[in-house]
């Protein structure tokens, strides 16, 4: 899949924390009413994430009806969601909270209604606190890509990323 995404010349590789969640194990929840991955949130893609080896991870999601775009297919931005999702939540295997500083997706084909998209993603390395991502999507044969994506996410101090926020926040129940 060909793409316009340029890589910086200065990139350099990143290794999985020692601590982050083990190949084949879910990675954890942002918050349960997070859009993403929340299993509580009221609308959501409730993707789940899982780690793979060494910065890789893989992911599904069911594509409702409720995510229709043109007739019969998702809707692009619901899947530019998912890639954020998914490419996001992959700087976790560094332990590295971060925020998504510039997303660019390649639509391949339609993806139909009822259909489950499969994503690979993997880190391609970083500079300072810039995490460079590059993912993939496709209906059960990796041979056949739906859409590809590449990313740039920025390292963040939860803490005060979200100072300002936190009090406008939802939680389940609520």
């Amino acid at each position: 899949m060909k793409t316009s995404f340029v890589l910086p010349t200065d990139i350099e590789p990143l290794a999985r924390h020692p601590k982050a969640t083990r190949p084949g194990e879910k990675i954890g929840l942002h918050h349960s009413m997070c859009y993403g991955c929340g299993d509580e949130a009221p609308v959501g893609l409730r993707i789940t994430v899982v780690a793979g080896e060494g910065v890789t991870t893989t992911a599904t999601m069911k594509v409702e009806d409720w995510m229709q775009g043109g007739p019969g297919v998702i809707h692009g931005g619901v899947l530019s969601a998912a890639f954020d999702e998914v490419m996001g939540t992959t700087p976790l295997l560094l332990r590295k909270p971060v925020v998504t500083g510039h997303l660019a997706i390649d639509y391949a084909k339609p993806i139909p209604l009822g259909s489950t998209v499969h994503f690979t993603c993997e880190i391609l390395g970083g500079v300072g606190r810039k995490i460079y991502t590059r993912a993939y999507a496709h209906l059960g044969d990796p041979d056949v890509l739906v859409a590809g994506a590449h990313a740039l996410f920025i390292e963040i101090d939860l803490e005060k990323h979200f100072a300002g926020y936190r009090d406008k926040a939802v939680h389940a129940g609520e």
